[in-house]
């Protein structure tokens, strides 16, 4: 079975290829494809006039306003260029919990949307970090950069914990290029708020996919338990009556609306995705609304 058949249907590919990144900024990439980027080229669309000077080109010599002003100007054009997509995916040993398994469903999300910057001819780049085991792919472009993608999210594993503060520092200063940016990460680490701090400062457009699953948002537990921490913390004895339940579910809910609006205050963009949500609707319904792809 290929990667791509192990990662996604042949279908759900299909509805892939009708989506398109979009950006909130104008990017300057480094080779020419299918974006609007601030750098002045040789696109359809005019940017704007210049005198002509000694040395410049005829051919962009606009002879309907030499007729008109009897001076020579050249037609400006805005180039249209890549962007590079950075995926960073959590694979910390939280992470590979669930039902739906959220590591599973974080690389399957970074993976549609690589696959639709890639097929756009756009570069897509994917991080992944946990255990003190960073894996990375080089910005690959063009649908030749699929199989790689696929293969390294698809061979993905949840290990040991993670400092997201100390992935991002690594990651902003070995970026060569800014540009869109998808953080997958349930964020359980107390360093979630610098890590996404560190993040911007770098010209990255920031979207955060918090992934949780539906045993976290709603426990089905009851009676006396012993609880264990799966990144090697200390184990705690509890007792899941229905009020500690309530507390449990009042408290994840604060937590994810404090996070929410660090984020939006400082212009991110926070998705949080149940695990239970088709990836269909997360890709067609909300990234769309969202205006992530469109």
């Amino acid at each position: 079975m290929s990667e791509q058949a192990a990662l996604f249907e042949p279908q759900f590919l299909k509805q892939l290829d009708r989506l398109a990144l979009l950006t909130r900024r104008n990017i300057a990439g480094q080779m020419q494809g299918e974006r609007r980027s601030p750098r002045r080229g040789s696109s359809v669309e005019y940017a704007d006039f210049k005198p002509y000077t000694p040395g410049d080109d005829f051919r962009q010599i606009d002879w309907n306003l030499y007729a008109r002003l009897e001076k020579f100007f050249l037609k400006l054009f805005v180039a249209e260029e890549e962007i590079t997509l950075h995926l960073l995916i959590d694979t910390s040993a939280s992470m590979d919990w669930g039902e739906p398994n959220k590591l599973r469903y974080a690389a399957q999300a970074a993976g549609a949307l690589g696959y639709i910057a890639l097929a756009s001819l756009d570069r897509a780049q994917v991080t992944s970090f946990g255990g003190g085991n960073e894996q990375r792919i080089p910005a690959g472009r063009g649908r030749a950069g699929v199989p790689p993608l696929f293969n390294l999210l698809n061979r993905l594993k949840g290990n040991g914990n993670t400092s997201l503060l100390q992935a991002s520092r690594r990651y902003i200063q070995t970026a060569r290029v800014a540009g869109p940016l998808l953080l997958c990460s349930d964020l359980l680490t107390p360093d979630w708020e610098e890590a996404l701090r560190t993040l911007g400062r770098r010209p990255f457009e920031i979207t955060v996919l918090h992934v949780l699953s539906p045993d976290e948002l709603n426990p089905p537990f009851e009676g006396d338990l012993k609880l264990l921490d799966v990144e090697g913390g200390e184990s705690l004895d509890v007792s899941a009556d229905l009020d500690l339940l309530q507390r449990y579910v009042e408290r994840l809910q604060a937590w994810r609306e404090e996070v929410e609006h660090f984020c939006t205050t400082r212009g991110i963009n926070y998705i949080f995705v149940d695990t239970s949500l088709p990836l269909e609707s997360l890709l067609v319904s909300v990234l769309r609304e969202r205006q992530i792809v469109r």
